[in-house]
């Protein structure tokens, strides 16, 4: 198969209907899908071919899901590249995947260049808002002189459709390999495990770039008939205004939006009654902003889990409940999960170790990382590196990552426990508990805060605080005050960074 059927079979199912909104412009899936199909000629008369690598480097806008689709289209390969990212990691994906076509914006063109130079495999920069020169195509005109009759290239269920890059907290980005058919398990597993309102209407603001967002959009192809109102940046007035105006219904976004969404100041001044799904994913949400947002908002957070291995949409709390705060929730119908020990044998219900998953939607492996790729895909299951248990009712609950174990005098304990009572805190916006080196047991506890905006506090009263909730041996011996917690671009908080900031 090839995952852009989908899209072509959502037009015959429903008809032509408005799919898309950005900037108050409207796009139907009909106008959407045949400008996909004049991108697709363009490409191929620039020379890709099925297989061939395509960088789609650019903020969220409708030239993303056209490029998408082109690129399936004609059996190429989708990889979606964060414009956030630094030069570094941008040139190292562009080095890595050796795409020979960068579909792109002006603004982003500096950056492109350096990763050009220095990759030397990039013959094609197309730019969406530029018009044609000596070394850039134009989109808009490539489109102009393209036909919109295009056959869709037939493809192996197992052959590759995108190669996503992960967000490297631990070390360089690893290419993800996704096939057309793991692409389609997911969306399917989706949609038989939870209840999806007719024509529902999501506000997209997480980046497009990443698995979780291309999971939701092929997802929303195979459904049919709603509308995805696609915002450039987050910024909460902006999701507010969308949700009242167009009755938005859906909404997914990281731990860090909901902080900032608890921060704003008039929670009563745009009406946001169409809601009835707030998702929660990519890190942990701690159980105050949970609270807090309800005590707010009047609405539950409803959390889940995945991994860019496994196409990211893998396990949920249900929608209409029960949902078990502080949980990641059941396993994606088709998905199974179980907890190991370290030599992979299952664990019972309430004991920790590590969480592993076998779902139609894992990744064929890591792009050219063979060594790497045999160290967690083993029998058919992925080893996740997350730590956590199940219990009697068959929810999972993560712990912590087996990296960000602190080890005080041989005993095990997770960051994330001291995480939850740091937050608990009246004055605390933040916090993440690291490791630090210790003479006399190893490792003991650092913690870092953010304040609440106008916030003062002193080291020893967040101390305090924590010891009256933590035992003394999970208490943290040192608290710092920083203005941000440093994390990676879908809000993981990059505990090695401030391991960095102890030494």
């Amino acid at each position: 198969m090839n995952i852009a059927e989908l899209a072509e079979n959502e037009i015959r199912r429903f008809g032509e209907h408005t799919s898309l909104v950005f900037e108050n412009q409207e796009w139907t899936n009909v106008a959407m899908d045949r400008a996909a199909r004049k991108l697709g000629n363009g490409l191929r008369k620039l020379g890709v071919k099925r297989g061939d690598r395509v960088i789609i480097h650019m903020p969220n806008c409708p030239e993303v899901f056209q490029s998408f689709q082109a690129v399936w289209k004609i059996g190429a390969v989708v990889v979606p590249v964060n414009y956030l990212i630094g030069e570094e990691e941008t040139t190292h994906i562009y080095q890595d995947c050796g795409a020979e076509t960068v579909i792109s914006s002006c603004t982003l063109v500096p950056k492109i260049e350096a990763a050009r130079n220095r990759a030397g495999t990039v013959k094609n920069v197309i730019l969406v808002d530029k018009e044609a020169t000596e070394r850039y195509h134009s989109y808009g005109e490539l489109l102009e002189e393209s036909s919109d009759e295009l056959e869709i290239t037939k493809t192996d269920d197992d052959d590759l459709a995108t190669l996503v890059y992960t967000a490297g907290t631990t070390g360089r980005p690893k290419g993800v390999m996704h096939s057309h058919y793991g692409l389609y398990s997911c969306a399917r597993m989706v949609i038989d495990t939870l209840t999806w309102p007719k024509e529902q209407v999501s506000i997209f603001v997480l980046p497009l770039c990443h698995m979780y967002g291309i999971g939701m959009v092929i997802t929303g192809y195979l459904k049919g008939g709603g509308k995805g109102i696609v915002l450039r940046t987050f910024d909460v007035d902006k999701i507010f205004e969308a949700i009242e105006r167009y009755r938005g219904q859906y909404f997914a976004g990281v731990p860090t939006m909901y902080v900032y969404m608890l921060l704003y100041p008039h929670p009563k001044k745009y009406d946001l009654s169409s809601m009835w799904w707030w998702q929660s994913g990519a890190a942990p949400l701690s159980l105050e902003t949970w609270k807090g947002f309800k005590d707010k908002y009047g609405f539950e957070i409803v959390e889940g889990w995945g991994l860019t291995e496994a196409s990211a949409l893998n396990c949920t709390n249900p929608i209409h409940g029960p949902i078990k705060v502080g949980s990641i929730g059941k396993p994606m119908k088709g998905t199974e999960m179980r907890i190991v020990d370290n030599d992979g044998r299952e664990l019972p219900i309430g004991r920790e170790g590590e969480i592993i998953i076998r779902t139609p939607s894992l990744m064929k492996g890591y792009w050219n990382r063979p060594e790497e790729t045999a160290e967690v895909l083993r029998d058919g299951w992925l080893y996740t590196g997350d730590i956590g248990y199940v219990d009697a009712d068959g929810y999972f609950f993560i712990t912590d990552r087996k990296k960000d174990l602190i080890i005080k005098a041989g005993e095990n304990i997770h960051p994330r426990e001291i995480d939850e009572v740091l937050c608990a805190h009246p004055k605390v916006c933040e916090a993440a508990a690291v490791g630090i080196r210790d003479e006399i047991y190893g490792e003991d506890i650092n913690a870092f805060v953010v304040l609440k905006p106008g916030e003062c506090a002193t080291p020893q009263e967040i101390i305090d605080w924590c010891s009256c909730r933590l035992t003394a041996f999970k208490t943290p011996k040192e608290v710092r005050f920083i203005d941000a917690l440093p994390k990676n671009l879908i809000g993981k908080v990059l505990r090695r960074e401030l391991k960095t900031m102890t030494r």
